[in-house]
């Protein structure tokens, strides 16, 4: 009886463990949009909430505009991440001016590998957000 109290017990710390480090996850905040020349610049604030270091983390974002119809889609490399680092990434959507864009979409994870190599979990660690006027979803 002693020995599967501690067995249990022993299962619950480890898939709490597992759980805690899936609810932590990744946030990627888009912070700001900024003009620039014949483009608009992307400040992303990014956060692995994780215990792993990933080396690559490509995100497939597609660019609305005020109607609802694409007007640009881009793959966007916000690695590498750390374990529990806050990062900013800086891209240009070229071709398209701030006003211009309605929404992002993060539409998929086109590449994503940690230190044990390619990983296929990785959109549902990715939480995004905004603080800008436009709204960036999943």
């Amino acid at each position: 009886m002693k020995c599967r109290a501690l067995l249990i017990g022993a299962l619950l710390t480890l898939f709490s463990g597992l759980c805690v480090a899936q609810v932590g996850g990744i946030t990627v905040e888009l912070n700001k949009l900024q003009p620039v020349k014949d483009a608009c610049r992307a400040f992303l604030v990014t956060q692995n909430l994780t215990d792993t270091q990933f080396d690559s983390l490509q995100l497939d974002v597609v660019m609305f505009d005020d109607n609802g119809i694409v007007a640009k889609r881009l793959v966007v490399d916000i690695a590498p991440l750390s374990p529990g680092k806050t990062s900013l990434k800086v891209f240009d959507i070229d071709g398209l001016s701030c006003d211009k864009i309605g929404q992002l979409l993060l539409n998929n994870v086109v590449k994503c590998q940690d230190a044990n190599g390619p990983r296929q979990d990785c959109l549902s660690l990715v939480r995004v957000s905004s603080r800008a006027d436009i709204a960036f979803i999943n």
